[in-house]
C-alpha cells in the first residue's frame, strides 16, 4: 500500500517586499524550514516518496546559493522526491532546474521530472503520471494524454501536475494552465497531486491541492498544510489526510472603532495574538486623545511580540472632546491650528494622513507640557 507527502507551490526564493526587512528576512527563511519539517515528517512516517506539484521555486532568476538551499534541505528524508516544475519555475530550455543540475546540486533521490511522461516506482508500488509545466502558460490541458497513458499492472496510477482545475474558478476568470475537472476518472488514476492553488481543495475523493506549506498571503483559505495520503491499491479510494505544518500565522483584520467598547476587544484581541502572528490591520472610526494614545501603547506591544504587524489608519479620525481641547489649553492660535488640522483630516485628501499624524503630535506636546504645568 503506496503511502506518501503530497505537497506544492514551496515558491524558494520569494521576496516580500511590502515588508519591514527584518520581517522579509524571516518569512523568506521559513520557506526552507517548511521544507526541513516535511522532510523529517516523511523520515518520522517512512513513507514511499514526496510528490512535489511544480513552483518550487518562486523565479528563474533565483541565487545559485538558493538553489543549493533548496536542494540541502532535501537530506532530512533519504527516499524519493518526485518534483516536476510550475509556472513560476517552467522546464525552458534555460531554468532553474538546468542551472540545480549543472552546480550539481540535485541529490540522487531528487527525481525531476522535466517531460511529460510516466516514471514507475514498481518497488515502491506505484507510477507517476507527470505534466510538467514546458513554459509559463498555456491554455491546453496539460494532463490529456494521461487518458490513454499505460502502466504495469498491479502499479497505482498517481498524477501528478500543475495548474488550474476547470470549474473552481468565476466564468469570467480565463486561467491559464487548465486541468480537466474529471481528468482524474477519465485517467483512471488512483490519486491525482495538484499544485498552483495555495490553499488546501480537495476537488474529489482522487484530486487534491495540497496548497503551500508556508503561508504567505492574507487570505484564509486553508494554506499552511501538506497532505498525507495512502492508496490501498489500484482502483481503491484513497485515504487523503491533510496536516498542518506551517508556522506563521497570515492575519487580516478590518476594525471599525467607534466607541470605547470596539477598542477594548481590539485591545484583547491583540494581547492575545501568538508570536507566529503576521498582521495586517486597517483601522477606520474615531478616536479622542485618550483613546487613541490607549490603541498607540496597544499596537506598541504587539510590534513587540508578533512576527510582523502592519497598521492602516486611513480611515481613522483623532476627534479630541472638548474635554480634551480644555485640558489641553489649546486656545488662541493653538486652538485655530488644531481645528484646522481636524477638517483635513475630515476632507479625505491627500493630506489626511498627515494631518492626522499632525493633529496627534500637537496633542501629544500639549498633554506633555500640560502635565509639566501642573
Amino acid at each position: 500500500m503506496p503511502r506518501f507527502l503530497h505537497t506544492a507551490d514551496w515558491q524558494i526564493g520569494r521576496q516580500y517586499g511590502r515588508f519591514a526587512p527584518e520581517d522579509a528576512t524571516v518569512l523568506a527563511e521559513a520557506r526552507y524550514d517548511a521544507v526541513e519539517r516535511i522532510a523529517a515528517l516523511a523520515a518520522r512516517d517512512r513513507v514511499d516518496a514526496v510528490l512535489v506539484a511544480g513552483d518550487v521555486f518562486d523565479a528563474q532568476t533565483v541565487s545559485d546559493r538558493t538553489i543549493r538551499r533548496l536542494f540541502n534541505a532535501l537530506r532530512g528524508y533519504e527516499g524519493p522526491w518526485i518534483l516536476i516544475p510550475g509556472n513560476h519555475d517552467a522546464a525552458l530550455a534555460e531554468s532553474v532546474w538546468t542551472r540545480a543540475q549543472r552546480l550539481g546540486a540535485v541529490p540522487p533521490h531528487a527525481h525531476l521530472l522535466l517531460e511529460p511522461g510516466v516514471r514507475a516506482f514498481p518497488e515502491l508500488g506505484f507510477a507517476v503520471l507527470a505534466a510538467p509545466l514546458t513554459q509559463r502558460q498555456t491554455h491546453g490541458d496539460l494532463t490529456a494524454w494521461f487518458d490513454a497513458a499505460d502502466t504495469a499492472e498491479g502499479l497505482a496510477r498517481i498524477g501528478l501536475a500543475h495548474g488550474s482545475v476547470q470549474g473552481l474558478l468565476a466564468e469570467d476568470i480565463d486561467s491559464p494552465n487548465p486541468i480537466a475537472a474529471d481528468r482524474a476518472a477519465r485517467a483512471r488514476l488512483d490519486y491525482l497531486a495538484l499544485g498552483d492553488w495555495h490553499g488546501f481543495k480537495q476537488v474529489d475523493a482522487r484530486t487534491v491541492y495540497s496548497g503551500t506549506p508556508e503561508p504567505e498571503r492574507f487570505r484564509d483559505n486553508g494554506s499552511g498544510r501538506i497532505v498525507r495520503v495512502d492508496v490501498p491499491g489500484p482502483g481503491q479510494t484513497p485515504v487523503v489526510e491533510p496536516m498542518e505544518i506551517g508556522r506563521y500565522r497570515w492575519l487580516a483584520w478590518d476594525e471599525i472603532l467607534s466607541v470605547a467598547s470596539d477598542l477594548d476587544l481590539l485591545v484583547g484581541r491583540l494581547d492575545s495574538l501568538p508570536p507566529e502572528s503576521v498582521l495586517d490591520l486597517t483601522l477606520s472610526g474615531a478616536l479622542d486623545l485618550a483613546d487613541a494614545r490607549r490603541l498607540d501603547q496597544a499596537l506598541s506591544v504587539a510590534q513587540g511580540r508578533c512576527r510582523s504587524l502592519q497598521v492602516h489608519r486611513a480611515g481613522l479620525r483623532l476627534e479630541p472632546t472638548d474635554e480634551d481641547m480644555a485640558a489641553l489649553r489649546a486656545d488662541g492660535y493653538v486652538g485655530e491650528v488644531i481645528a484646522q488640522l481636524r477638517q483635513r483630516q475630515d476632507a479625505a485628501a491627500d493630506g489626511a494622513d498627515t494631518a492626522r499624524e499632525a493633529l496627534a503630535v500637537l496633542a501629544g506636546l500639549l498633554s506633555q507640557d500640560a502635565g509639566e504645568a501642573s
